[in-house]
């Protein structure tokens, strides 16, 4: 793997997730079997709360690197965020050596998590980066959605950023499918069509899964 997307530190990420979050939330997971065994993939999650990325860290069947931000690699987070395999961007330009590293973990057959609103919202997939739709095509990735649900539902009692302990979070992941039309081209009107192509599968994930979980 290249620097910094390290796949035994992305596997002790996804195990230390799995204890935080099942030790202090429920998650409920739904539809993971979709996510391709084996082979590149990228994981594509709706972000309406900082909890969101460990989480679906956590409940993963395999081990991701997801794109953060900079800002969250500061002092001893930076260098844990490092040591499990996350990458960081920085989001104000075109971070070249973050699209290389992204890019090298799907060449290694790895699962790329990204968030493709670009920031945390109403994580409802409104808005779509084009970064999404480029590593798809370029990293020849099919996308799997992902829905998490519950997360801002209220506030904790003891940590108000938090979700409540032991509440119920919901995780669905959905078919996963290829972006691009086929032919291969990388183009800015393809991505451009690619990118509409990704959000309405997306959008219509997240329809899905609402009425699937209730939510």
């Amino acid at each position: 793997m290249t620097e910094g997307a390290s796949e035994r530190g992305a596997e002790v990420g996804r195990r230390i997730g799995v204890g935080l979050m099942y030790g202090l939330w429920k998650p409920r997971v739904l539809g993971a079997w979709r996510v391709p065994a084996s082979g590149p993939v990228i994981l594509a999650v709706n972000h309406a709360h900082n909890v969101d990325g460990p989480m679906v860290m956590g409940v993963a069947p395999r081990p991701t690197h997801f794109l953060i931000k900079k800002e969250a690699f500061i002092g001893p987070l930076g260098s844990f965020l490092h040591g499990i395999g996350q990458l960081k961007v920085d989001r104000s330009v075109a971070d070249r050596t973050a699209i290389t590293r992204a890019l090298g973990v799907l060449e290694q057959g790895g699962v790329l998590g990204i968030f493709p609103e670009g920031t945390r919202g109403e994580g409802d997939f409104a808005s779509l980066r084009a970064g999404l739709a480029y590593f798809a095509v370029r990293g020849g990735a099919p996308i799997v959605p992902v829905a998490v649900l519950g997360s801002t539902e209220r506030p904790g009692r003891l940590i108000k950023q938090l979700p409540p302990l032991r509440s119920r979070v919901d995780v669905v992941f959905g078919d996963p499918f290829d972006a691009g039309d086929g032919s291969g081209r990388r183009t800015r009107k393809a991505l451009d069509e690619a990118t509409v192509r990704i959000q309405e599968r997306l959008t219509g994930h997240l329809e899905n899964a609402r009425r699937l979980t209730g939510r």
